[in-house]
């Protein structure tokens, strides 16, 4: 178990439907990254947020995969990122997966799939709450439209320390992306990180950016320039967190309930 966790996030702009040009951009922005636990990626990191299936979607062991797996090794660090996967049955997901240094992978499926960009239409949503343990963290991953859903995203018993987002938030709607990952790291005593990209995609949709890391106090405690293709880091103490859950146990006094999936 380790008391602090150093995350480093990245901010790419993302090439359309590129999956080699991507990975190769990312081994540049990762390369001097050094020390860090976990690395975070956006969503659908490989080839822009796209309901197009054809050409993109890989099975579990295919080439972004490998290239995961491959980066987690040589870095001794989780890597986090979702991306298009069909799975066994052939069934299309909007797929976060955080691959281990030992080889291992988890992963989660996004379940809010974004019906304003049809998203809806092509994929199919994930019924399932995910809670990753890494170092003696626990860690809650969501997918972008996710975190607008707060009893999704309730932290039910102190069940998880980090919430980790990764987004494609268009620059329309740029200053909620910040509002709602304050807010949910306020609301679930919770550390937060929300990744996003920049530029336009093929779409001619635009992106801020505006990645962040938000402590248990909902301070952003690390932040990359908009419009900034770059890695920020920052650590983060579950010491810390611990002690405030003790000293003011809000928890106590929350509702329960139950999500029907």
């Amino acid at each position: 178990m380790s008391d602090l966790l150093n995350i480093a996030y990245i901010q790419p702009d993302i090439k359309w439907h590129d999956i080699n040009g991507n990975l190769k951009q990312y081994d540049n922005l990762i390369s001097p990254i050094n020390n860090a636990d976990i690395i975070v990626m956006p969503e659908m990191f490989a080839t822009g947020f796209t309901n197009q299936i054809e050409g993109l979607a890989q099975p579990m062991n295919g080439r972004i995969m490998s290239w995961m797996q491959e980066k987690s090794a040589q870095k001794n660090a989780a890597i986090i990122g979702s991306q298009l996967i069909t799975d066994e049955n052939g069934d299309n997901h909007n797929r976060l997966i955080m691959a281990l240094p030992d080889g291992q992978i988890e992963w989660y499926d996004k379940r809010h799939l974004f019906r304003m960009g049809c998203e809806n239409d092509t994929l199919t949503a994930g019924h399932e709450i995910k809670i990753f343990e890494f170092r003696g963290w626990h860690i809650r991953p969501i997918v972008c439209y996710d975190l607008r859903f707060p009893v999704w995203n309730r932290n039910k018993d102190n069940r998880y320390d980090l919430l980790i987002c990764v987004a494609a938030w268009p620059t329309a709607r740029h200053n909620i992306f910040e509002i709602l990952l304050r807010a949910r790291a306020i609301e679930n005593q919770c550390y937060a990180v929300g990744v996003n990209r920049v530029g336009a995609d093929g779409l001619n949709i635009d992106y801020a950016g505006g990645s962040i890391i938000v402590d248990i106090y909902g301070n952003v405690i690390s932040r990359l320039p908009e419009n900034a293709i770059g890695c920020g880091q920052a650590t983060i103490s579950l010491e810390k967190l611990n002690q405030y859950r003790e000293k003011f146990p809000a928890i106590l006094d929350a509702d329960d309930f139950s999500i029907e999936i």
